[in-house]
């Protein structure tokens, strides 16, 4: 074959590549009775799906918004831009804009374009995100303007980066549905984070999809799912593992590359499982240290939202740049005001690390033991179990019964139709196979609910002395500065006893399923997190993308 036949065909595959990849770029509902066959006979009953896609949201409208600046970014402009932006960091990014090879607008629209082309093909959707901000691409032109020629934006800085908010956080421009068809029309203004975030020069790219209600909403339903969404897949292994809850859309977009970071929120588990399942860093901060006004509740008590990012260190970006004080948040204590995680090399030496007894069997675990060993910590090899906590599931249930109630008085928008638990059942009854297709049980067991005041306080105060009691006297009795645990195991007793924790990659199993190393602290402790979690980082490098979305 001669060079100039050769270029020829070369050049007609590629624009027939890209018209192909251009004209299937738009999101067609399939037949999903194979998909949902073939999920029935997984071995986790949990992965045993009635539906994949919502009924409710046609993909399209996600990025019909964008069709003018889509149709003129092209594949070949995606993957030029690929290398700078996929799996980058907030500090590699912002250099290569203070270097001109970038701009926030071609880092936005990269998004959004990777978001259509993923979610469109029905062989590597995930599900990801439920809505995305049709001002993202201007605003991240606008904050090009900001800079100006010449201008260096710190490394560290949130300015121009976008951020993908769990679809219980409100942010003007796009309704915050918590997944649930009952608040479709929440138009409400900024959550405080949101304000700040902005603030600071964040471009809000979009919602991320969540456990409908954050998971507190229905009995043995898989984790992901919410009808406003439909199922969030793990990227690592779309029909092979779940993607944790409740905040399953923040994890596995961020595992994706749908954006450079997301927020979750968590009452107990719900930032630390998915991004654990989705091989990310997720903080779980101290609840006080973060506002959660505008934020959808469960409880006023545990709530609290964080950063879920690829790495430590943008977690600390993220986290700084939510932080401030919110005189409407009770939780909040002075402390807060200004609170900033510092990201540094502290070294390992002197610390003292509870290694738990029951995982002296798991590889990934006895090998962190052993790095953290070789570096200097002190490695306390302890005995523990959290006492079971029968009436916690009830408290979850009266809290939210008592906030959900309060959020819809003071912030949700006025085309909500529900104002109460009451009303979200009598709601969803209306049509249980679209609003509801896998019952509402924690719903039904609410409504039931009937407790005073002074009855929900002493009920908190039980189930919190008796966590922070064990929590408390463990730290206490063996010295130790960080306790260490494995994905969300300890999750519940470190909510009650309001200790925060720090999960990160600790490697893949044997079928490719991640697991993390979590560390638990004590209240307001949450530099040692960082500080010992950036050095197990820096010493494994664990984290790797997910074979299918690289």
């Amino acid at each position: 074959m001669n060079k100039k036949f050769n270029k020829v065909v070369v050049t007609v595959f590629l624009a027939t590549f890209v018209f192909a990849s251009y004209s299937a770029a738009q999101w067609e509902s399939y037949d999903e009775s194979e998909d949902l066959a073939l999920l029935a006979q997984h071995e986790n009953e949990r992965m045993h799906f009635r539906l994949l896609n919502s009924k409710v949201l046609d993909k399209n409208s996600l990025w019909e918004p964008f069709a003018s600046e889509l149709a003129n970014f092209s594949e070949l402009d995606y993957l030029n831009l690929k290398p700078l932006i996929l799996d980058r960091s907030i500090s590699e990014i912002q250099q290569s804009v203070n270097d001109g090879s970038l701009t926030y607008e071609q880092l936005a629209t990269f998004y959004i374009y990777r978001i259509r082309e993923i979610e469109s093909d029905n062989m590597r959707y995930i599900n990801g995100v439920i809505a995305l901000n049709p001002d993202a691409i201007n605003r991240a032109r606008r904050l090009d303007e900001i800079r100006q020629p010449g201008t260096t934006i710190p490394n560290d800085s949130i300015f121009g980066i976008p951020v993908l908010l769990k679809d219980n956080i409100n942010a003007e421009g796009m309704a915050t549905t918590a997944g649930a068809i009952a608040l479709q029309n929440n138009h409400a203004d900024n959550a405080f984070i949101a304000d700040r975030l902005l603030e600071r020069g964040a471009v809000i790219l979009g919602k991320a999809n969540l456990s409908e209600w954050a998971y507190f909403f229905c009995d043995d339903c898989p984790s992901g799912y919410s009808a406003m969404g439909g199922q969030t897949l793990n990227p690592y292994g779309r029909f092979e593992f779940g993607t944790g809850g409740s905040s399953s859309g923040s994890g596995a977009s961020t595992a994706a590359n749908y954006a450079t970071v997301a927020v979750g929120s968590e009452t107990s588990g719900s930032i630390l499982s998915p991004s654990s399942a989705n091989s990310l860093v997720g903080l779980k901060p101290t609840t006080g240290s973060i506002s959660r006004t505008g934020v959808v509740p469960i409880s006023a008590t545990l709530d609290t939202t964080g950063p879920m990012t690829r790495s430590v260190q943008d977690a600390v970006i993220l986290f700084n740049a939510m932080a401030g004080y919110d005189e409407a948040d009770t939780a909040m204590p002075l402390i807060s005001v200004d609170m900033q995680l510092i990201y540094r090399d502290e070294g390992l030496a002197g610390k003292r690390l509870g290694a738990m007894e029951q995982y002296a069997e798991n590889e990934f675990y006895q090998h962190a033991l052993s790095l953290f060993s070789q570096n200097e910590a002190v490695i306390v090899e302890l005995s523990f179990e959290a006492e079971r906590q029968a009436r916690f599931g009830e408290f979850l249930g009266v809290e939210m019964v008592r906030d959900l109630a309060l959020y819809l008085e003071q912030h949700a928008a006025d085309e909500v139709l529900i104002d109460s638990i009451a009303s979200l059942k009598a709601f969803n009854e209306q049509d249980m196979d679209v609003r509801a297709p896998y019952g509402q049980a924690e719903v039904d067991r609410m409504d039931e609910l009937l407790y005073t005041s002074m009855q929900i306080e002493e009920l908190r105060a039980e189930l919190q002395d008796s966590a922070r009691s064990q929590l408390d006297r463990l730290f206490a009795e063996s010295n130790i500065d960080v306790l260490l645990s494995i994905n969300n195991f300890q999750a519940g007793i470190a909510a009650l006893a309001n200790y925060p924790a720090l999960t990160i990659p600790m490697g893949y199993q044997e079928d490719g399923r991640p697991i993390g190393l979590t560390l638990i602290a004590p209240s307001f402790q949450e530099q040692i997190l960082i500080d010992v979690g950036a050095e197990f980082e820096r010493l494994t490098q664990a984290r790797r993308t997910p074979e299918f979305y690289q």
